[in-house]
């Protein structure tokens, strides 16, 4: 008997920095979401601080498995595709799926809308000031 041979994309590489990207951009929407409701001062007393500690683990969480999944799918999908795509179509969903979790994080539970600010320094739709107005929130 011989032993199997070992497939050429058997690396686990690609799926522990899908992981370690997912975590991270989880982490930084969460890092995103504390900073814009201290600068705007909504949802920032004590019950507010405490409902983001114990988002953190669940958004960094989601970004762990969230990129892996995509990388997944973004395998599956371009099997028979050319090998140009076959690489860029994986790698181009984690980022996009990735990127498009911390973006919704932020607009759900970064920009109370509503919720009354003390600062004075942001609008009533809580967004602040330094938020790019070409990205909804």
């Amino acid at each position: 008997m011989h032993p199997a041979k070992p497939r050429s994309d058997a690396s686990g590489l690609p799926w522990a920095a899908a992981t370690l990207f997912g975590a991270a951009v989880g982490g930084a929407a969460w890092a995103l979401t504390v900073w814009a409701r201290a600068y705007c001062d909504a949802g920032y007393d004590a019950g507010g601080r405490l409902t983001l500690n114990l988002l953190l683990p669940l958004a960094v969480g989601v970004g762990a498995l969230a990129g892996p999944a995509a990388l997944a799918i973004g395998r599956r999908l371009a099997r028979p595709a050319p090998p140009a795509l076959r690489r860029a179509l994986p790698a181009l969903l984690v980022l996009a799926v990735t990127f498009g979790l911390a973006w919704w994080f932020f607009a759900t539970q970064g920009t109370l809308a509503g919720y009354p600010g003390d600062s004075g320094r942001c609008p009533a739709s809580n967004v602040p000031p330094a938020w790019p107005g070409w990205l909804p929130a």
